[in-house]
């Protein structure tokens, strides 16, 4: 089942996208963060347990433009099509909004791919995107690869 985040959730949320930021798989987020942006999360919950066992985010950036973020699963439910679901209901979303474009910054773009994202240049994406950039640790040399879907 997937439905949009709650602020109970945030520590869970927290759990599953730092796991990935330890292996330096993505980014991680700190609780501010994920409290300030909750509106922007779905998770997906179990429904045997239900618990939260996946979390992606839909952050509108620009007049058109939006970026698909965060998305985690937890490992034993990887390869179920949770990942992909989270992915289909932030595209739906971002129709609804009138989102023309989303983009994503991904160490593994082949996962993106699949949906019809195509690679870019990150220059090519508007500098009010640069703003997280700037504070990241990684920064200038962050070596995740942009991709973006017209919708």
């Amino acid at each position: 089942m997937i439905r949009k985040a709650k602020v109970r959730d945030v520590l869970t949320v927290q759990s599953l996208i730092n796991q990935y930021a330890q292996q330096n798989l993505m980014l991680g987020r700190s609780l501010s963060e994920l409290y300030e942006n909750i509106r922007d999360f779905w998770v997906f919950v179990d429904p045997e347990n239900h618990k939260v066992v996946g979390c992606c985010a839909l952050h509108v950036c620009w007049k058109k433009l939006a970026e698909i973020k965060s998305l985690a699963v937890a490992p034993k439910f990887s390869s179920k099509g949770i990942g992909s679901a989270l992915v289909l209901k932030s595209m739906d979303e971002a129709k609804s909004l009138g989102i023309k474009d989303i983009f994503v910054l991904t160490f593994v773009p082949k996962f993106f791919r699949r949906f019809g994202f195509r690679q870019i240049n990150k220059n090519r994406l508007p500098h009010k995107i640069w703003v997280e950039c700037c504070n990241c640790p990684k920064f200038p040399d962050c070596n995740e690869i942009a991709l973006i879907k017209k919708i």
